[in-house]
């Protein structure tokens, strides 16, 4: 993959990320209830939206940081989405693991999307996490391993 390719692909994951937990994280101080009409789980006293929209929005600075500076500049950039992403994929994938009941449960809440909030949130920083190990390669393209 080609680097340029790389830093449009993650901005353009990263602003779709901030743009969907922004708008989550917004209704939710303004309104005081989730914007999907779910349960909200919480993470130490705060609405963990919040916490995605902190994780999105620095995903989405240093891409436009990667984006934007010299191609040689970029490996800091690279590593600092991959260290967010992996954070993002634990703390998404935690949530959404402690919902996995309640989403076969007839009893259940229903989700406006059809699954949490938090599992569209996992599927970005998936994405995101999977582009940031795929390096550039002139012959095709491999995987990285240097910081596996």
């Amino acid at each position: 993959m080609k680097s340029l390719h790389y830093w449009n692909s993650v901005l353009a994951l990263s602003l779709a990320g901030t743009v969907f937990a922004g708008y989550l994280a917004g209704t939710k101080l303004i309104t005081g209830s989730c914007a999907l009409s779910e349960p909200c789980p919480y993470v130490l006293g705060y609405p963990a939206c919040w916490y995605g929209f902190g994780m999105f929005a620095m995903m989405f600075i240093i891409s436009l940081r990667g984006r934007f500076i010299s191609m040689k500049k970029t490996t800091m950039c690279r590593l600092g989405m991959r260290v967010i992403s992996f954070i993002g994929i634990l703390f998404a994938g935690t949530l959404v693991a402690k919902e996995i009941p309640m989403i076969f449960s007839p009893f259940g809440p229903s989700y406006a999307m059809g699954l949490p909030s938090c599992a569209y949130g996992l599927l970005f920083y998936i994405a995101i996490a999977v582009l940031s190990f795929v390096r550039e390669d002139t012959a095709r393209d491999v995987v990285d391993t240097a910081l596996v």
